[in-house]
């Protein structure tokens, strides 16, 4: 008697929906966005001699470069039971389960590359080396497993 196939959802491990992120590179990215911010305010408000327009323009700097950092830290990656939703930075795509071919994540790379089943490719930010790359491997290793599981795509022989 074979073992009955696992539900999506009820899987070993990590249930879904489950959010694959480089959460210390977010970290970083986050805390270096505040503390300019709040240094350009400090320093807006120390600088004798500023007129209100001259501050503002300090405070809105550090508004800039938190926006930006927050931009870059906001790609993530959402497995559930119906498929794959990948935040880039500017773009969100979804994916059913049967659209992803693969997960690749080569040496070198920046973060995972997405076969998708119309032939394109697509980065998945979501899941980069950077300054956790074992963290990455994990995570591009368990994304890799739900594609073999939930997908319908053809395999690697």
């Amino acid at each position: 008697m074979s073992a009955p196939t696992p539900q999506p959802g009820t899987e070993p491990g990590r249930s879904l929906p489950v959010t694959f992120r480089p959460t210390r590179t977010r970290i970083v990215l986050l805390a270096v966005g505040a503390a300019i911010l709040v240094t350009l305010t400090a320093i807006a408000m120390l600088l004798e001699g500023l007129g209100a327009g001259e501050r503002a323009s300090f405070v809105v700097t550090g508004l800039l470069f938190l926006g930006v950092l927050a931009l870059l830290a906001r790609p993530k990656v959402v497995a559930d039971t119906d498929g794959v939703t990948v935040v880039n930075l500017t773009t969100t795509r979804r994916l059913e389960w049967a659209e992803v071919i693969k997960v690749n994540l080569r040496t070198g790379d920046p973060w995972v590359i997405l076969d998708l089943s119309d032939g394109t490719n697509l980065p998945a930010m979501g899941i980069q080396p950077g300054i956790a790359r074992r963290q990455a491997i994990r995570d591009a290793k368990e994304l890799r497993a739900l594609v073999e599981r939930y997908g319908t795509g053809p395999r690697d022989g």
